[in-house]
């Protein structure tokens, strides 16, 4: 796997290695090997730009995921043998609006923080939870990935 991080931001972010997660995660669930991800960490006005930009919302939000192909739950995007490596898009996170969320549901903040991951990585590879029913799959997926590292799903 392809995953690019970078932190463009001030907030400091737990040891542990988000990259190796967002890694089990892909594999997990079934990305062709050299599939390309970019999770980026940005402050919360940088957030509140994108957010305003694409949802509307004049507000930061912790996570927005931005996927370049077509996906569905328990079956990814593929690549095609003859082409280049599947770049599935793009992640950002911020820090700041996590750290919040979880001082306000007195939840650990690395675990908040490696659900984001998860759950933007989710959303890339078609993942949604607009109905009832898709919200309880995917937060028992993110449950069973989050737990396969030791994390708890917060």
């Amino acid at each position: 796997m392809n995953v690019f991080v970078a932190d463009e931001q001030d907030d400091p972010l737990p040891g542990g290695s988000l990259l190796e997660l967002a890694e089990l995660v892909l594999r997990g669930e079934g990305v062709p090997e050299g599939s390309e991800v970019a999770i980026v960490f940005i402050d919360e006005d940088e957030m509140t730009g994108l957010n305003e930009r694409h949802r509307g919302v004049e507000e930061p939000t912790d996570v927005l995921s931005f996927p370049l192909e077509d996906g569905a739950p328990g079956r990814p995007p593929q690549r095609d043998p003859a082409g280049p490596p599947l770049n599935l898009g793009d992640i950002f996170i911020a820090p700041g609006v996590v750290r919040q969320n979880a001082e306000r549901a007195d939840v650990d903040f690395a675990d908040e923080l490696a659900l984001m991951v998860v759950h933007g990585l989710l959303h890339l590879l078609g993942w949604d939870h607009e109905e009832e029913a898709e919200a309880e799959r995917m937060e028992a997926r993110e449950r069973q990935l989050l737990a396969s590292v030791g994390r708890v799903r917060p």
